[in-house]
């Protein structure tokens, strides 16, 4: 490992061969220029957005060096199909760990092997097509119960009231919890704020090991014990009262087919995972589909107009859904251009090849949704919020991997039908009560951290469409 595979050249002579992947004589692939011991670090950490595009200049393969650690961006579906899916074997979970960050490794989101497939068996009933549906008026009745509180004209930033929905939906319908009652939400809202503070790419704490005492470390600990505690507790008190429960927790204190279920630790982090995760990014997409909706009155009045239709001044119920075709166009658009879920992570398990250069076992890999996602090989106008694109013709040409927000191949998001469920029931519950006005000079700015969150707060102002 290291950087001497980036720490010369020039960055012009690197573009000369940027076009045609294969082209370095099955190397290691090409990228940006980078420093002695530094690699890339710098230029990475001071504009990471830009460093995806500078590294989108030199091929759909591209090779770099980020602290320390070698690694290699893909910017093709094809070869992202690969990674996830063809070749799924040959490449394996990144770990956190790898930049001095620790957070639930042995949960559901960084297990491997056996330990991974265990708890995925264990999960998977939760999510299963006839129980996802049977949160659906969970989901409806919260955001009925947000909205209800909101007058003409209040101000309401968007990212903590959807954190503290999507929290108090997941909370209750997979583990038949009343955050607000127990007190446990502020420990995981905390918590969240704190990881994605310590995760995020711009920050000079990024890369700063855990174990330093920075005071940004301390709170990050702190934080982080708080909501392992949270969850101990709600662990410990569903073991002193297990009966009449049938929710994902319960799942995964079930013994497996041997006998054993997950150890007290994986059944934590697990946990964890599914707390923090699982709320996070179904709040930011309410967030950036709401900013976008305030910022294009066409689309929302055309929205508005189906639902109002469709529902006609009822509550969504999750059999509605199917006939709402522009509310999906509208949910699918805005995934695409704000993916919570913004990076797949892999290593490589051998040496690969992949796009025509070889590339050594555990070398870090990066699958940019973010970038993907608004690439003008696959989008007309890739910057802009048009929910028309999404026709069946333009679906059947599209290649299957250019559009991931719930990633793909084995380890493809287990929540995908219940978050894609829970935007979709909210967003109808909301908009036929109220319209966002966005109040700010400049769009939403996405970090790069645990998830893309917002850089500052996204308020809006509330205008409501019922007396």
């Amino acid at each position: 490992m290291g950087t001497s595979r980036h720490t010369g050249g020039s960055d012009a002579a690197d573009e000369g061969d940027a076009e045609s992947d294969g082209d370095a004589g099955g190397g290691f692939p090409p990228g940006p220029s980078g420093l002695p011991l530094l690699g890339n670090t710098h230029q990475f950490s001071r504009d990471p957005h830009g460093f995806y595009e500078t590294l989108a200049g030199y091929g759909d393969v591209v090779g770099y060096s980020v602290a320390g650690q070698d690694m290699v961006t893909v910017l093709h579906p094809d070869h992202v199909e690969r990674v996830l899916v063809t070749d799924a074997d040959s490449y394996g979970k990144w770990q956190l760990q790898n930049f001095g960050t620790s957070f639930a490794p042995n949960g559901l989101l960084f297990a491997e092997g056996e330990q991974w497939r265990t708890q995925r068996t264990l999960a998977q009933p939760a999510f299963q097509l006839d129980r996802v549906r049977a949160y659906g008026d969970r989901m409806t009745a919260f955001a009925h119960e947000m909205a209800a509180e909101w007058g003409d004209g209040d101000r309401v930033v968007a990212n903590e009231r959807f954190s503290d929905l999507t929290l108090r939906i997941l909370a209750d319908s997979l583990f038949d919890v009343d955050v607000d009652a127990d007190g446990r939400g502020e420990a995981i809202t905390r918590a969240a704020d704190e990881l994605n503070r310590r995760a995020d790419s711009s920050s000079a704490t990024a890369f700063v090991p855990e174990w330093v005492p920075t005071p940004a470390n301390r709170r990050f600990k702190r934080a982080q014990a708080d909501f392992a505690d949270a969850v101990d507790e709600l662990i410990a008190a569903r073991r002193a009262d297990p009966e009449g429960h049938d929710d994902l927790l319960a799942m995964l204190m079930a013994a497996g087919e041997d006998g054993e279920g997950m150890s007290d630790e994986e059944l934590r982090d697990t946990t964890l995972t599914f707390l923090f995760a699982g709320h996070e990014t179904t709040s930011l997409a309410l967030t950036y589909t709401a900013y976008l909706l305030a910022e294009h009155p066409d689309v929302r009045e055309r929205l508005e107009a189906e639902l109002d239709d469709a529902l006609g001044g009822g509550p969504p119920d999750v059999l509605d859904l199917p006939a709402l075709d522009y509310l999906d166009s509208v949910c699918r658009e805005s995934l695409r251009l704000y993916p919570p879920a913004y990076v797949i992570f892999r290593e490589t398990r051998e040496p690969v090849e992949l796009g025509g250069y070889r590339i050594p076992a555990d070398t870090k890999m990066t699958l940019p949704q973010f970038k993907i996602h608004r690439d003008g090989r696959w989008y007309d106008d890739p910057d802009a919020f048009r929910p028309d694109r999404w026709t069946d013709e333009f679906e059947a040409d599209l290649p299957d991997y250019a559009y991931f927000p719930f990633g793909g191949g084995p380890r493809h998001c287990i929540g995908m039908r219940f978050a894609r469920m829970e935007l979709k029931l909210v967003l109808a519950t909301l908009l036929q009560r109220v319209r966002f006005d966005y109040v700010g000079d400049e769009p939403p700015q996405p970090t790069m951290a645990a998830s893309y969150q917002p850089e500052g707060d996204v308020t809006f102002r509330v205008e409501r469409r019922e007396g």
